[in-house]
């Protein structure tokens, strides 16, 4: 049985669940594919349940027809969040066609200053950000520029997603993926939104981009991240808000770090905090942002 920590978040995001099958940001509010995923990913032990089924039922009538999915149902841009769904599916372990479509999708964006014509006319415009534009990470929405944040989801549902997807293009993605978060490792050892830098001026790093950006980089063979795990930590000791405390626990214990039980009271309004803590908790699921997971 989990403990009071995980089990009273558990079952707050079960009562909190909307009347479409979906969560909200907040409870009683309209259904987002962020928190709907992520309550999803927390409930992993009760798919075989009605109130489970719905959500997943939800979150697929969600795709679009070219594999991406929208943010919700009256969105109908693609968007960032298709990165959770593969995850989701990985979680799952739904291998079908709608997951191979998203996984297609993934491997195919970049942000738009890693296109051809963007490093074409990068030769010609002083690059005053510093970022290599051959290593390309993920937009939040197509045809825009890549960010922290969205990378390292896509990182983390690409990584899921590999044993089941033999592809050489989706291998060469997440390398150049990956190479695009350790060139934006800010001097501090952690991770600020989007750049190290700017205007010749150090950036600092933050807790929950810290947190993601290392998730992303899980498996990464081309670089020591252990004094940037120790980053991490201090950030954790240090931090008071919900989620970036929540993701560095999710992203230190997916590293092996030891972290003593979080004991602050639910937040029950709060319902993608009270996902993000329940997946946090030492038994709360935070390996199914693990690659080659098997929770």
């Amino acid at each position: 049985m989990p403990g009071t920590y995980l089990s009273e978040r558990l079952a707050s995001l079960i009562a909190t669940q909307n009347a479409d099958g979906g969560w909200g940001y907040f409870a009683g509010k309209r259904s987002w594919l962020e928190p709907t995923a992520y309550a999803l990913l927390a409930l992993h032990a009760q798919m075989d349940q009605p109130h489970w089924k719905r959500g997943w039922d939800l979150m697929r009538s969600w795709q679009m027809a070219d594999g991406s999915w929208r943010p919700n149902e009256q969105v109908s841009e693609s968007h960032w969040s298709t990165a959770l769904a593969v995850t989701l599916h990985c979680a799952k372990k739904q291998f079908d066609a709608p997951f191979r479509k998203g996984v297609e999708w993934l491997v195919e964006q970049r942000g738009e200053e890693s296109t051809t014509l963007s490093r074409f006319l990068g030769l010609f415009v002083e690059n005053h950000l510093g970022h290599d534009r051959k290593f390309a990470g993920w937009p939040w929405l197509p045809g825009t520029v890549s960010w922290i944040e969205p990378t390292s989801h896509a990182l983390v549902a690409l990584k899921r997603a590999a044993p089941e997807i033999n592809s050489s293009a989706l291998r060469r993605r997440v390398t150049l993926a990956e190479g695009m978060i350790l060139r934006r490792r800010c001097a501090d050892g952690g991770w600020n939104y989007g750049s190290r830098a700017a205007l010749g001026v150090d950036l600092p790093s933050y807790p929950e981009t810290t947190a993601l950006a290392l998730l992303g980089l899980q498996s990464c063979g081309e670089a020591d991240l252990s004094q940037d795990l120790i980053r991490a930590k201090g950030l954790w000791q240090q931090c008071g808000a919900r989620m970036g405390r929540a993701w560095l626990a999710v992203s230190l214990r997916n590293f092996g770090v030891d972290l003593p039980e979080d004991d602050r009271p639910l937040a029950k309004a709060d319902v993608l905090a009270t996902a993000l803590e329940a997946l946090s908790a030492p038994n709360g699921g935070h390996a199914l942002l693990r690659p080659g997971a098997r929770v």
